[in-house]
């Protein structure tokens, strides 16, 4: 059965090193049953939400996952590819698994050390109050027995325990604070990191792409309200299986940094938001801007970004970028708004690359 267009999307993003006398990996889908896009979309989505982990590095992982996808989409046996898959993710599984255990083992440790010490201090706060109820019913006698000398020896007893019991009382109340303090800042930190690595990109520190969808509904549904202007960029790296295989990962991964910087660095407005979808592919969402302002803005970026030259060691490396650009209409949803950059940016990659397209209302309607 024919493919649907999202699996042509996710394998294009492979050089499958196909026949050029047949129709080009842009021109045509591959050729999938339901349970092979299926699994290949599993695929895809766990590629882009991986958690860095001791013995599976995000980017060998990816890669990994990369050459089960093509082996899927070039019709390699299904049996023992599933088995492959099912081995190496039981594998990377349990220590998924682990990692998580142990964030919330520390966790869990910070609550109990809070809550034994807060024990601890009730303990003997309740033991001291024992002991100063017994001192206050002494002088209660002391002084119903109307004498002198065993009432003023009661009374210095009682005001020194009463005051011993004061001080201490403000010690452990300064201690227990200062310990909470420390402890809830150390979770505070625990937190705020955990909660920021849900929502950048490991490598890059970009939004990932979680967060950017997200942040587009927000928008979308803000900017339907307001009729205010906001462009949504969405762009890829030309060619970038070829820096990858002639340079290697690490100068591919270099690459993908100095693309995001760039992209900050041009777009660099406190509400612009910059993400990084997955792979070499990334967005930009620019309220407040229309589209000629948008479009003035990324011509500066593609121009920056084709003079730059990134140097490693020896090597001096040079990359250009396909961009695609729709401004919010006011009849679309999230959803649809996405899909027309998107069209605008194959629209680029089919017409040469290293280019920007510009959305219209006709790409939406030739989506179909």
């Amino acid at each position: 059965m024919k493919s649907k267009s999202w699996v042509k999307k996710i394998a294009d993003q492979f050089d499958l090193g196909m026949d050029s006398k047949k129709e080009t990996a842009s021109d045509q889908s591959p050729e999938l049953n339901d349970d092979q896009a299926t699994l290949l979309f599993i695929l895809d989505i766990l590629s882009k939400n991986l958690i860095e982990l001791d013995h599976h590095p995000v980017r060998k992982t990816r890669e990994t996952l990369d050459e089960f996808s093509k082996s899927l989409i070039q019709g390699q046996d299904s049996e023992k590819l599933l088995f492959k898959i099912r081995q190496f993710y039981s594998t990377y599984r349990v220590e998924e698994y682990s990692y998580i255990q142990r964030s919330m083992d520390e966790f869990k440790n910070i609550i109990w050390d809070f809550a034994d010490q807060l024990g601890e201090d009730l303990t003997e706060e309740k033991s001291q109050e024992i002991q100063l109820k017994g001192q206050l019913d002494d002088l209660r006698e002391a002084v119903e027995s109307n004498a002198i000398d065993s009432l003023k020896k009661k009374s210095r007893a009682f005001i020194d325990t009463y005051m011993e019991y004061q001080t201490k009382k403000n010690d452990r109340r300064s201690k227990r604070l200062g310990t909470m303090t420390k402890s809830l800042g150390t979770l505070k930190k625990q937190l705020g990191q955990a909660q920021k690595d849900l929502k950048t990109d490991h490598m890059t520190q970009a939004y990932n792409r979680k967060s950017f969808d997200e942040q587009l509904k927000k928008y979308q549904q803000l900017y339907s309200l307001s009729k205010g202007n906001i462009s949504l960029l969405i762009c890829d790296i030309d060619h970038f299986k070829k820096v990858n295989d002639s340079y290697g990962h690490d100068i591919g991964d270099h690459v993908i940094k100095e693309c995001v910087r760039f992209l900050q660095e041009s777009f660099n407005r406190e509400n612009d938001f910059v993400a990084r979808l997955g792979g070499e592919e990334f967005a930009v969402i620019m309220p407040d801007y229309n589209i000629e302002v948008a479009s003035l803005k990324i011509e500066q970026c593609l121009n920056r970004i084709r003079k730059e030259k990134l140097v490693q060691g020896k090597l001096e490396i040079q990359f250009t970028i396909s961009v695609g650009l729709a401004q919010l209409e006011s009849s679309e949803n999230s959803s649809e708004w996405l899909k027309r950059a998107d069209l605008a940016l194959y629209a680029s990659k089919n017409s040469g690359r290293n280019k920007m397209t510009v959305a219209s209302s006709q790409l939406k309607v030739s989506a179909a």
